[in-house]
């Protein structure tokens, strides 16, 4: 599957997985959880803190330096913003 349908997704050891959906009634399949490596999470957590929101050269910038996708990085801030309101 093409990176940008959101079904399939590459494990950190660069091997495709993908995971049957719930219920699998349609036969399609979900992304698989990414695994973020800790020095990743800590680059992410560092620019989160700096600013709550990415413009999208940011995004592309951050992902090719992280090599992650951008809608990997665009999910993993939205995710954050989330845990942000939640604790507040």
């Amino acid at each position: 599957a093409d990176e940008s349908s959101g079904y399939e997704s590459e494990s950190a050891g660069g091997e495709r997985a993908a995971a049957a959906a719930p219920g699998g009634t349609r036969g399609r399949q979900r992304r698989a959880r990414t695994a973020f490596t800790s020095e990743q999470v800590c680059r992410l957590e560092k620019t989160f803190q700096r600013q709550k929101y990415l413009g999208a050269s940011e995004r592309r910038k951050l992902a090719a330096a992280l090599q992650l996708s951008e809608v990997q990085i665009k999910t993993w801030f939205q995710n954050r913003r989330m845990k942000l309101k939640r604790q507040m």
